[in-house]
């Protein structure tokens, strides 16, 4: 029996999911964690404010929408952003994104001071 989530293919991308997807704070927060780290992380492994159930269901939006691929790793799911195919389909829309997380923090720094 085959473990591995269910994921949308490249053509099978549709905008309007993934900006819904992404007008979640803590969906966009899974998106600029796994960009910022560089490397697949365990769904327990997101610093989130949220219930366990409440998380399964951001991880689910985001792979329906095609932003990550899950898979298992022993009894752990990780979560890979799919940087070059959202890359492909909506040049741009990740690095808008991320930039514009990055700026948010960084005047949140200056204003703290």
């Amino acid at each position: 029996m085959e473990r591995t989530p269910p994921h949308p293919e490249v053509p099978q991308f549709d905008l309007q999911k993934v900006l819904e997807a992404l007008v979640d704070p803590v969906r966009r927060s899974i998106v600029t964690q796994l960009e910022a780290s560089g490397e697949d992380i365990a769904c327990g492994g997101f610093e989130m404010a949220v219930s366990k159930s409440t998380a399964t269901h951001h991880f689910k939006v985001l792979r329906e929408a095609g932003l990550i691929r899950q898979y298992y790793v022993g009894t752990s799911r990780m979560n890979t952003l799919r940087r070059a195919e959202m890359d492909e389909v909506f040049p741009g829309l990740l690095d808008a994104l991320t930039s514009a997380r990055a700026q948010a923090r960084g005047r949140g720094r200056v204003n703290s001071s």
